[in-house]
């Protein structure tokens, strides 16, 4: 399973935010590329990168601190946050990002994404972010009325790399992911889940980890890093222990 770090950017510098709420965030560093090559240095080995002004105005908006990241780090970044349009993905792609995350546009416009996974295979991810298990938009600040695993299950065939499944209301609490959720979401779709949302300890890991046999393949890690109540050094030392 891969452990991956989040660098959660708004105004350009690395937040942490409470539930997705963008008046509760706790402000870690001025430089994001800092706190990003500080995760690689520790042994991260691929990045978790969130545009947050974007995905609440719905279009880029930290264009310069996203490329100090990328250019700073020799590892994968995974980039999203307000990605509405083609031409945004092929933008980010030309500037290095590994993986670009949409989020609003599947729900919304479904097609572009399936047209972004023809252009670009293999580097597509979709992230569902779900309150209560329905799906949330335009930066959490939106319900729908759609299960989310109804919405996952749209995107099993069009070559989507990974979704990535965010419990809203755990978001930034570390009060453990809700581990059963997850296994129903993982195992009722096809496609790898990367599980993300109130990780904040070395148990939580270890919770999630026999959610691979129902397809989890990754888990990211935010506030717990940043405040130090989880050692990523720990969680690899973990992995290693156990064989993953």
């Amino acid at each position: 399973m891969i452990i991956i770090p989040a660098v959660d950017i708004k105004g350009g510098k690395c937040v942490r935010l409470e539930q997705g709420l963008m008046n509760k965030e706790t402000i870690f560093s001025d430089h994001p590329e800092e706190m990003a090559l500080q995760w690689e240095r520790k042994g991260a080995d691929r990045l978790h990168l969130v545009d947050l002004d974007g995905a609440l105005r719905g279009r880029p908006s930290n264009q310069e601190a996203i490329e100090k990241v990328v250019h700073a780090v020799s590892v994968p970044v995974q980039l999203g946050g307000g990605i509405r349009e083609l031409g945004t993905i092929e933008e980010y792609i030309n500037l290095g990002v590994d993986r670009v995350i949409v989020g609003t546009t599947a729900y919304k416009n479904p097609e572009l994404v399936e047209t972004a996974c023809k252009r670009y295979p293999g580097r597509i991810l979709i992230s569902i972010d779900a309150r209560d298990n329905y799906v949330s938009v335009e930066g959490w600040t939106e319900g729908t009325g759609i299960m989310a695993i109804d919405l996952a299950r749209g995107f099993e065939d069009i070559g989507v790399s990974s979704i990535i499944y965010t419990d809203i209301r755990r978001d930034g609490m570390q009060t453990g992911p809700d581990v059963d959720a997850i296994r129903k979401f993982a195992k009722a779709i096809s496609v790898p889940v990367i599980a993300a949302g109130g990780i904040s300890s070395l148990k939580d890991i270890g919770d999630l980890l026999p959610l691979e046999e129902d397809g989890v393949r990754g888990v990211i890690i935010g506030r717990a890093l940043y405040d130090g109540s989880l050692k990523l050094e720990a969680v690899y030392d973990m992995l290693h222990k156990r064989g993953g």
